[in-house]
């Protein structure tokens, strides 16, 4: 289990929504992670001048089964050599310095993205997918980008596949669907409001619901029988709209095309041939 990565990258995006007592126990491995990961839930309890039942409450708020799976994930995460922090511009920047921190930004936003993706969340959500008679992805804002994406990708592969940032258009379309369908909720907050009340009415209908959301329990998270996680990356201050949150949406999208794809490789491949054969059809 070494290659279990992701306990830091969660305590960052979680520890200041954590109770107080947790919040300093969060504090601390942050701060000392080598250390904790050496330490009993009682020691770290006493080092952080909490308790271990605080400890063992940490850990479920986290996600985690219990205090020896954050300590793996820790270990995990100080595997490795370097881990950069994300950086914002400055006013009139060097254009090359910009392209090194927007670049930087990006794979470390796909990085912490790939550690603190569940296995088994994503297996359940693809064999939702596999067998779904429709599947309809929406988003707010930057968020419909991703479900724009993922509508394109789904449709090549012969997945009746809708993508909608309309919350009314949306919801005709939820109306008519049933326990096999799946609607997928793209927010990077988790309290998007429409996302939240369209995966209510898809739950109200039996309807399979997919939460794309930054790590820990939220107001879309809530409504959703499946929950994937991105990354709760830092965004720039300056930015025309949502970049690293965007890029880490555009992946788990890409994970969960990829994985179906794998499942269904010989009928992908052939639906993939049949759509690139009706393109080059406007070539000729």
């Amino acid at each position: 289990m070494s290659h279990i990565k992701g306990g830091l990258v969660i305590l960052k995006d979680m520890v200041n929504s954590l109770p107080p007592s947790e919040k300093k126990i969060a504090e601390y491995i942050l701060k000392n992670p080598e250390e904790s990961i050496l330490l009993t839930a009682l020691m770290l309890g006493e080092k952080s001048k909490t308790s271990s039942a605080a400890v063992i409450r940490l850990c479920k708020s986290l996600g985690f089964r219990g205090f020896q799976e954050l300590k793996i994930r820790v270990a995990g995460d100080l595997q490795k050599q370097v881990v950069t922090e994300y950086r914002d511009i400055e006013p009139n920047e060097g254009f090359k310095n910009i392209i090194d921190k927007v670049t930087t930004n990006t794979i470390q936003t796909l990085k912490e993205t790939a550690d603190i993706m569940n296995e088994k969340d994503l297996q359940t959500a693809v064999n939702a997918l596999e067998n779904a008679p429709a599947i309809i992805f929406f988003g707010v804002g930057a968020s419909y980008i991703a479900a724009k994406d993922a509508e394109q990708k789904f449709l090549r592969i012969n997945k009746n596949a809708y993508a909608f940032s309309d919350a009314h258009m949306a919801a005709t379309s939820i109306a008519n669907k049933g326990p096999d369908d799946v609607v997928v909720g793209i927010s990077f907050s988790g309290n998007t409001e429409e996302v939240a009340r369209l995966l209510k009415l898809a739950k109200h209908k039996n309807t399979t619901t997919i939460s794309i959301t930054k790590y820990g329990n939220s107001l879309v998270s809530n409504y959703s029988d499946i929950q994937l996680h991105t990354s709760a990356a830092k965004e720039a201050t300056i930015r025309s709209g949502a970049t690293s949150s965007r890029i880490a949406q555009l992946q788990v999208i890409d994970i969960l095309f990829m994985c179906l794809a794998s499942v269904q490789y010989e009928e992908t491949v052939r639906h993939l041939d049949e759509t690139r054969e009706a393109i080059s059809f406007f070539k000729k």
